[in-house]
């Protein structure tokens, strides 16, 4: 008995292990197929989500492409979306000018519309009177005059103010009920002492979408006014400009929006009423100039911001830009850098003759400062105040812009040459335009230790056109000293090169 379950015991072993180890292999098998089984199904659930949202994303960039925005150029460039931006073929034809005078001033006036005003270019516009006025030899040269309509219907309660600012308000109205060509994409405002850049003025535009609501301008210089009316519209004397699709949608409702309004003083704050009523805000740009100051416009164009100079308002108010000129003597001198380089007109270029420690900035075609002792560009780059405020009490404090005073060490007291000539040389491709010293105001004896500009008569200044400046990023140009005698001093302007700093 005893041999015999020794024996059973002894076997036992032998007939077991076969199933044991079947059992880990069909463990396994089992373990490894639900594993499996589980990352196939995670796996197939979240690639529909995956293709979802592709289909989505190009059925987006199908709809963004195919939105009704024509003869657009520039383009946003990313690997799965373009979006196109901008009319970069915008032409003075797709604008009409509305612009508003004043039978009283007229005579005068004018001729500050005829310095800009090409009508045998295409330009489109009208001039709006409260009266008529005589016809005289090279009116024709002039946009058709006609009067506005009579306005006496609508409320106007503002004491310090004049009712001819409903009149005006009403100008973008009565411009589209003469009817327009169908090609106009823009209506563009501005008053009869208001002088245009078109160049610019279609370069600003352009960037923009036509077909959209768009309403562009710009403040007043005075934090007072801006203060008092709203930083949030346009004022009219610096012009500003209305989409066509706008102007319809103001066209509809404006008599209405009016009367709502008795009390506002002038005829831009009754526009802006009209926009915030539509629901549109003010697109700024800072190249539509109020000028809402007295006195010399000298610090304030010397230092003109990174943008294309538009427009130029109260022309009566301000001294000639350029001395010993009337206004539009100087006006029309400035025609001169303006059709040779429009795009580059007024903009500003900071640089350093190190040897004689000057600081030389350049606002071309119209100013060259020189100044002894180095400026860092922080400071340079700000208007100096040669101007007073639009409120005669009001000091520094009272502008909507930074502004540095001008200096009374007679040591640093700038020496300033105005443009005199500027012609294009065929041989390098390159504008030439030459600056002479103002004479009015002698500089004091100065006893630092360094050249004294005194000796420079003439300051040249060297310039290729660029006409695509402002389809790039804002960036001030560079200059180099070409030449510096003692009494010439030639100036390189350029597109800045890689590295290129106006350094110290």
């Amino acid at each position: 008995m005893m041999k015999t379950s020794q024996k059973e015991d002894s076997g036992s072993p032998v007939r077991t292990a076969p199933k044991f180890i079947m059992l880990w292999i069909i463990f396994f098998i089992s373990i490894t197929y639900l594993i499996y089984t589980l990352k196939l199904i995670s796996s197939s659930t979240s690639n529909p989500c995956k293709y979802d949202l592709l289909f989505n994303h190009n059925r987006l960039s199908l709809h963004l492409s195919s939105q009704p925005i024509k003869n657009q150029t520039t383009q946003i460039h990313n690997p799965s979306l373009t979006v196109q931006i901008g009319n970069q073929n915008t032409k003075i034809r797709h604008i009409v000018f509305g612009i508003a005078a004043s039978a009283k001033l007229w005579e005068q006036r004018k001729e500050y519309i005829k310095l800009w005003f090409k009508r045998k270019s295409g330009m489109k516009g009208t001039v709006w009177l409260d009266k008529p006025v005589k016809t005289q030899a090279g009116d024709n040269l002039l946009p058709p005059v006609r009067i506005s309509r009579d306005t006496s219907r609508f409320p106007y309660r503002n004491k310090q103010g004049h009712r001819s600012a409903i009149r005006i308000s009403r100008i973008v109205s009565e411009t589209l009920r003469l009817g327009v060509d169908k090609d106009v994409r823009w209506v563009v405002m501005g008053d009869d002492d208001t002088v245009f850049v078109t160049e610019n003025l279609l370069r600003v535009l352009s960037k923009y979408d036509h077909n959209q609501f768009y309403y562009i301008g710009s403040s007043s210089e005075s934090h007072l006014q801006n203060m008092y009316f709203s930083y949030g519209m346009a004022y009219g004397g610096g012009g500003f400009a209305i989409s066509y699709p706008l102007a319809k949608a103001l066209e509809k409702m404006q008599d209405r929006c009016i009367k709502r309004y008795p009390s506002l003083y002038g005829s831009d704050d009754r526009m802006h009423a009209c926009m915030a009523e539509l629901g549109v805000p003010l697109t700024k740009e800072l190249g539509f100039h109020q000028y809402d100051v007295y006195g010399d416009l000298f610090g304030l164009l010397a230092a003109h911001p990174l943008t294309p100079l538009v427009s130029l308002h109260h022309l009566d108010v301000v001294e000639p830009i350029f001395p010993n000129m009337t206004r539009l003597e100087a006006l029309n001198h400035l025609q001169l850098p303006m059709n040779l380089d429009s795009a580059g007109l007024m903009q500003q270029s900071i640089c350093y003759d190190t040897e004689r420690k000057w600081t030389i900035t350049v606002s071309w075609g119209f100013a060259v400062q020189v100044i002894r002792g180095l400026l860092p560009p922080r400071e340079v780059e700000m208007p100096s105040r040669t101007f007073l405020n639009w409120y005669k009490r009001a000091d520094f404090k009272a502008y909507s812009l930074n502004t540095r005073p001008v200096s009374r060490n007679p040591c640093q007291k700038a020496f300033v040459f105005y443009l005199s000539k500027a012609r294009l040389d065929s041989w390098t491709n390159q504008t030439v335009s030459s600056y002479r010293k103002d004479h009015r105001f002698p500089h004091p004896l100065c006893k630092w230790r360094m050249e004294h500009p005194d000796k420079l008569e003439v300051v040249e200044v060297y310039k290729k056109k660029d006409p695509e400046l402002w389809n790039r990023s804002p960036r001030r140009n560079c200059c180099r000293i070409l030449d510096s005698g003692r009494k010439n001093l030639a100036v390189d302007v350029h597109v800045c090169r890689e590295g290129e700093i106006s350094e110290l």
